[in-house]
């Protein structure tokens, strides 16, 4: 049984960060050993970023609030909000991320409405409450009160993956069944001033934004099908238990993200792709750089940089994610989301092209993922005189 996704859309909350204000602020904050001054304006510039979005509207040199809990513009210090305040602003702000993709997705899924989802997956691990997303999600889109509903929380980056294997062993399961993934990230929430390494750079990397897919089995003429789900594989690389955490505590939750990753990820992604690749007898023996797309979680740029090196991918072949992590930043689960889109969003060369996804977690973690692009290429005419008249009939 063949399962695609049919809808596949982004959001992000209205307030930007501009990475070269964001870093002057962090390089302002009293505290700040000589070298951890050293290290914001390191980490900041280096993380190949221009522009991130942001839930937390105090955030921005221009916001204005009597009473303010995570920056105060006016004395350009930033505060140390509770992990409860924190919380509390998540539960208000990762609703409306997640209502906004979800209701995206479905309206943009031709040939299905609201009451066609049978089973609803949500995705985050930068908040908690409850009744959920998934309940908030169901009310405001108004799905059927008995949709099955399904949380991932807490798993990182990689949790896209989980979701949407899950959502084809569902389809699988069942020929009818039509999920809604749903993964939205506050990330920005816990940014702090720190002379940590660890804390400074995910307050360079961090940002928020939600992703949502429709994915069945169902054959729908109306609703061309964007991706095939192809394979799903997963690989707990021999190390790196302590280089990549995430963990609660009592002024957010505390990112462990050692500079020593890359390299684990350059030691092992070989091992890591194997697996999925050997579902496929077409690819074992393919030279990396000829599946067409690579869709990688852009966790960083170093972590980009080891990718590209070790598969020996084109500089072509990595826009999509240096692309999403310049405009967007790391979104955690949501971010190889944004990745797909951007390669959907790419003209079509062939009918059915591969792409082949891979996002990193605590653990060290590395989930992989395997799609077909569904569509043709529009054929230009061999006569000149033929694409004028088609132009002109288009006018």
């Amino acid at each position: 049984m063949t399962v695609y996704v049919r809808a596949l859309e982004t959001a992000v909350p209205p307030t930007m960060l501009i990475q070269t204000e964001a870093r002057d602020v962090f390089a302002a904050q009293p505290g700040l050993t000589r070298l951890g001054s050293r290290l914001v304006a390191t980490c900041f510039d280096s993380a190949a970023i221009d522009t991130r979005y942001t839930a937390v509207q105090e955030l921005t040199l221009d916001s204005r609030s009597d009473d303010p809990k995570f920056f105060d513009p006016a004395t350009r210090l930033l505060r140390s909000p509770s992990t409860k305040e924190r919380n509390d602003l998540f539960a208000r702000e990762a609703t409306k991320l997640f209502i906004e993709a979800a209701s995206s997705a479905v309206s943009n899924c031709a040939g299905f409405d609201p009451l066609d989802i049978t089973h609803l997956i949500t995705v985050s691990c930068t908040g908690f409450f409850n009744p959920g997303p998934d309940y908030k999600i169901v009310r405001a889109l108004g799905l059927s009160p008995a949709v099955q509903r399904y949380h991932l929380g807490f798993m990182g980056c990689y949790a896209a993956f989980p979701a949407l294997r899950a959502a084809k062993s569902f389809c699988e399961a069942d020929p009818e069944a039509v999920v809604l993934v749903v993964c939205a990230e506050l990330c920005s929430l816990h940014v702090r001033t720190s002379n940590d390494p660890d804390t400074i750079m995910g307050s360079a990397l961090f940002a928020d934004g939600a992703a949502a897919a429709v994915v069945t089995a169902r054959e729908v003429p109306e609703s061309p099908a964007l991706l095939q789900l192809d394979h799903f594989e997963t690989v707990l690389t021999p190390v790196g238990e302590d280089s990549m955490a995430w963990n609660i505590g009592d002024e957010g939750f505390e990112m462990v993200l050692g500079n020593y990753v890359p390299h684990i990820i350059d030691d092992h992604i070989i091992g890591a792709l194997e697996p999925l690749l050997a579902r496929d007898g077409s690819l074992r023996e393919l030279p990396y750089r000829d599946i067409t797309h690579w869709a990688i979680h852009p966790g960083g740029r170093s972590i980009l940089d080891k990718v590209q090196s070790r598969l020996g991918l084109t500089d072509e072949q990595l826009i999509p994610a240096r692309e999403t992590l310049r405009n967007y930043g790391n979104m955690s689960s949501a971010t190889v989301l944004f990745v797909l889109r951007h390669i959907l969003d790419l003209p079509p060369q062939s009918r059915d092209e591969r792409i082949c996804s891979m996002a990193f977690g605590p653990g060290l973690t590395v989930e992989t993922g395997l799609f077909t692009r569904i569509g043709k290429p529009l054929e230009a005419p061999a006569d000149p005189r033929l694409a004028d008249e088609a132009e002109s009939s288009l006018a």
